[in-house]
């Protein structure tokens, strides 16, 4: 057994949002993505993975192939491998996501694509 606190993983940067490391084992990788006020997380996809993130603290909007949802505390969004996703924190307060990306068995990717 392995046991961390999350909030030892919300560390916030004026220049840019920050990214934490919290585990990382076989081909799941848990982390948490920080943001201040305005900070932006760029358009980009996890081909192969599904993607999992739980809203820690804050209000933001995530985009998902283009399309804008309000996310806020305690939110859970789920993002399928191909979907593009960004976010930005868009409240006052920082923002903090608990992420983990987990991949898809390669065979059972190529019959999805």
């Amino acid at each position: 057994m392995e046991k961390n606190s999350v909030k030892a993983y919300m560390e916030y940067s004026e220049e840019k949002f920050t990214k934490r490391i919290i585990y990382k084992k076989g081909e799941t990788t848990a982390f948490v993505l920080n943001f201040l006020p305005n900070q932006t997380l760029p358009t980009h996809k996890h081909p192969g993975t599904e993607v999992y993130l739980y809203v820690l603290t804050g209000s933001g909007t995530i985009i998902i192939d283009g399309t804008e949802t309000a996310v806020s505390e305690a939110d859970l969004i789920h993002v399928q491998s191909e979907e593009e996703t960004a976010f930005k924190n868009t409240g006052s307060e920082p923002v903090s996501l608990y992420v983990v990306l987990s991949k898809i068995p390669s065979e059972l990717y190529a019959k999805n694509i």
